[in-house]
């Protein structure tokens, strides 16, 4: 059977183990392996004999132990020591050999009873690292180490080592002359020869990410050889083994390879994706030389423009995707919304002045309504820019075209608050008289609902047309059923309306048949399934407003939400003064008392201040801050910041809502003060009830996890406290910034941490410490981070397709692959003269539901 990429590595690999462990990485079949790609390559390692070391640079060598040891440690642990002897492998390098010591540490001692195993005395090794001294001792401490078959007694490598001038053998106290009794058959090595192990770790090794099932090495190992497997038993069998003279040993003293034959061999299994003429016109590989150059790599070059090549494929595979998706869209029948007089007098009515970037916004989404194709329009702005106003105009066009609208928000205190200000806002506005649709006979048309508790109603449209203020509905899960029956029942009827509802708008008992415009808040809150669902809500594909205040650089945008409008508020409406931001070392008693100070000051002139922890209590896990969503996860417990275990072990433990409330309300600076608690842990019934005395000012300081970071609205509050910011991102920090100073009044953002000067973490808080710009922010966090993690994994296409592209620094690739794509779907939409990059596309697609957004 010939090998594919579609091939199971299931029918190649005989160790089931390793089956199992490659699955456990998502890899399954030959193409995934190709495409799980290393992190990293090594810098080549070059070959030294332990005399001829130099301290503090990486070398390779072969050796035998002689001996080793086990020690316990002082406290905790074990210390494992061997001694190795380079005799043999100097002399092939012409100087005279020495001895060093390889070091290990470990506290399990089940990984130290391994690397025993490994190094007994006479075991022939390949070693790799960097050498120091100690006790007038070459030592190696955790070096790379491949065990080699000591039935390999010669080297074979004819130009840099000579076998030993009787015998031509290696010496490792296995060979005849030897009173050892032989070594069991069942033992296992990392590489048969010497040559296949120096070969390993003298060329640049591609570094992947691996789990405690299978290492590094391993999966470099199994990847080489499915690609093997894909270059057919012919090529194979013409790479049997010969007899190798010192003309054909290349870089290293390694044998040389016939890359071209390889990779020529390779491409008849690997088809191309990108066509020839990009290729071609942007300096790439062929797909099957950028395979190798990766997984195989001849020098950190070839490795580099294996890169590229493969981040343009990625790009233009996912710019063509959602071009091909942005004009399917506009295939689709949608509900033209042209009636504007309800939206003219709605801002005529608003008791405050537009900027300039509003009016633009609204005057491109009434545009955008007014078609008969839907609206996809992806709506950013600053917190406190005003993307709530510019929504509700957008209903207004909907609702005064005779149609309805669905604002849906992440949380019931954000879609109560909604309610609540729209409600206010369009309160004595007059609706659009509708006449309703009959049917062929000329009937009334009636909607059969199912609503919950399993009733069916059956509902009228009324024989009148409907005029009279504007309906605006509260749909949430924590309705008593008789009010949410109602709301579903005026929802089925399809009276123009305003429906305000959390995720309970995505259940199938919510229909609304004249639904004309959906807009979502906090659109990365969503998966791409739920919003989906609302088109079938409706006769037709009502138009789409997704809204944000994450963050996300216009190359982000660019790449995530190709297949979208974009527009930017950046505009502060009036009144909005800059909120001060300092950060405050933890350890500063003296500054730490001064912003309590300040803090009791402003409650004392009527103002609320927010305290905001990473943790509910002691006992919740420090990833636990919030049941709702992640944003409540710490910062590195979310994104591996590099840092080893022990590292992590000393850090202070996340400070808790339970242990800063407790501490805060025993401060001289808040006697007298009541404090207020909120988690995600809380019901909805017990939100509301805090939000309300919270914001009336029975409880003027809300300590709370970070669900308070989307949609809170209290216009007094002035000041905000985050604890263990160095544990966050940059966008969230923004985000939970956002929640003071919405009333005109000075405000303050005080951020505590326990970073070191100068570390990461306090550049980090530098950066937003320094700006107030949401786009230079969210460029920042993007560098830091990496944009599954800014945007989540269900924005991002983190976990999925897109494995090499990076939106910041790739910003050139995505703009020449967008170009490429928006030509190449110009001149045929269904890409038939390219069936390779259509197929790509379509698994692309088929596997990034949640990466493209629905049309």
């Amino acid at each position: 059977m010939s090998t594919t990429l579609e091939t199971p590595i299931a029918s190649i690999e005989t160790n089931r183990r390793r089956v199992g462990a490659l699955k456990s990485l998502g890899v399954v079949s030959v193409g995934d392996a190709l495409t799980y790609y290393p992190f990293r390559v090594t810098e080549p390692v070059p070959l030294r004999a332990l005399h001829e070391a130099k301290i503090g640079e990486k070398m390779a060598f072969a050796a035998s132990v002689r001996e080793v040891r086990v020690f316990p440690m002082a406290r905790r642990g074990f210390r494992l020591i061997a001694t190795v002897d380079d005799e043999q492998f100097a002399r092939s390098r012409r100087v005279a050999g020495s001895l060093a010591s390889l070091v290990f540490f470990s506290y399990r001692k089940s990984y130290v009873d391994w690397v025993q195993r490994r190094l007994h005395q006479g075991a022939l090794l390949v070693i790799a690292g960097e050498p120091s001294v100690y006790n007038d001792r070459l030592q190696f401490t955790h070096p790379d180490m491949l065990t080699v078959n000591p039935a390999d007694m010669q080297f074979g490598m004819q130009s840099d080592m000579q076998p030993s001038a009787e015998s031509g053998e290696w010496d490792d106290g296995f060979g005849s002359g030897s009173t050892r009794d032989p070594l069991p058959s069942n033992l296992r090595f990392d590489a048969e020869t010497v040559r296949e192990a120096l070969t390993r770790v003298c060329r640049p090794r591609p570094v992947y990410h691996a789990n405690s099932r299978i290492s590094s090495e391993h999966i470099h190992e199994s990847i080489l050889k499915y690609m093997d497997a894909l270059r057919g038993d012919e090529y194979m069998a013409a790479q049997q083994p010969t007899a190798v003279d010192s003309s054909q040993t290349g870089e290293f003293g390694l044998p040389n390879v016939d890359r071209a034959m390889q990779a020529e061999a390779l491409a008849a299994a690997v088809p191309d994706i990108v066509p020839e003429h990009l290729r071609t016109a942007e300096g790439l590989m062929h797909r099957a030389e950028a395979f190798m150059a990766m997984h195989d790599p001849v020098n950190t070059k070839d490795f580099a423009a294996a890169l590229h090549t493969l981040r343009y494929e990625e790009a233009l595979v996912c710019q063509t995707a959602l071009v091909k998706s942005r004009d399917a869209s506009r295939k689709a029948a949608a509900s033209a919304c042209s009636e504007t007089a309800l939206l003219d007098d709605f801002v005529a009515s608003l008791p405050f002045e537009l900027t300039a970037g509003q009016r633009q916004v609204i005057a491109d989404i009434s545009t955008d309504m007014s078609r008969d194709y839907p609206m996809q329009r992806l709506l950013q702005g600053e917190v406190g820019s005003g993307k709530t106003v510019v929504a509700v105009a957008a209903m207004m066009q909907a609702v005064g075209s005779g149609r309805q609208a669905v604002l849906v928000a992440p949380t019931q205190v954000l879609a109560e608050q909604h309610y609540e200000s729209i409600s206010r806002m369009v309160r004595g506005m007059k609706g659009a008289a509708r006449t309703p649709e009959r049917g062929e006979s000329g009937e009334r048309s009636t909607h059969n609902q199912v609503v919950d508790g399993g009733a069916q109603v059956t509902m009228e449209t009324p024989d009148e047309p409907l005029e009279g203020d504007i309906p605006v509905l509260l749909l949430t899960g924590g309705m008593k059923l008789a009010v949410r029956r109602r709301v579903l029942a005026m929802a089925a009827s399809g009276t123009p309306c305003i429906v305000v509802a959390t995720h309970a708008a995505f259940s199938k008992t919510f229909q609304a048949p004249n639904l004309a415009l959906a807009v979502i808040d906090e659109q990365h809150r969503f998966g791409v399934e739920q919003r989906e669902s609302l088109n079938a809500k409706a006769d037709k594909a009502p138009h789409l407003l997704v809204m944000t205040a994450t963050p996300i650089p216009r190359t982000a945008a660019m790449t995530w939400f190709g297949n979208l409008d974009i527009s930017w508020l950046t505009e502060l409406p009036g009144g909005r003064k800059p909120i001060r931001t300092f950060v405050v070392p933890e350890a500063d008693a003296h500054t730490m008392a001064n912003m309590f100070a300040l803090i009791r000051s402003r409650i004392d002139a009527g103002e609320r201040a927010y305290v905001v922890c990473p943790r509910i209590d002691a006992d919740s896990a420090e990833n636990d801050a919030s049941s709702e969503e992640d944003s409540g996860r710490p910062f590195d417990e979310l994104y591996d910041l590099g840092e080893d275990d022990d590292r992590r072990a000393q850090r202070p433990p996340l400070h808790s809502v339970a242990e800063i409330t407790e501490r805060l309300s025993g401060l001289p600076q808040f006697a007298g003060i009541r404090f207020a608690t909120l988690t995600g842990r809380d019901d909805d019934e017990t939100k509301t009830q805090v939000m309300a005395d919270f914001a009336a000012g029975t409880t003027p300081i809300l300590v709370a996890t970070t669900v308070i970071e989307v949609g809170v609205d209290v216009a007094q509050a002035s000041c905000i406290v985050i604890f263990d910011t160095d544990r966050y991102g940059l966008s969230q920090l923004h985000q939970l910034r956002g929640r003071v100073g919405r009333g005109g009044t000075n405000s303050w953002a005080f951020l505590i941490s326990r970073a070191e000067a100068g570390s990461d973490a306090a550049q980090r808080l530098e950066v937003i410490r320094g700006s107030l710009d949401g786009a230079e922010i969210a460029q920042a966090d993007l560098e830091f981070r990496g944009a599954g993690d800014v945007l989540g994994d269900a924005q991002s296409g983190g976990r999925s397709s897109l494995k090499l592209l990076r939106v910041v620094k790739d910003v050139r690739i995505i703009e020449h692959a967008r170009a490429a794509a928006e030509a190449l779907v110009a001149a045929d939409p269904d890409l038939l003269a390219e069936v390779q990059l259509a197929g790509a596309v379509l698994d692309f697609t088929r596997g990034n539901e949640t990466f493209l957004t629905s049309n």
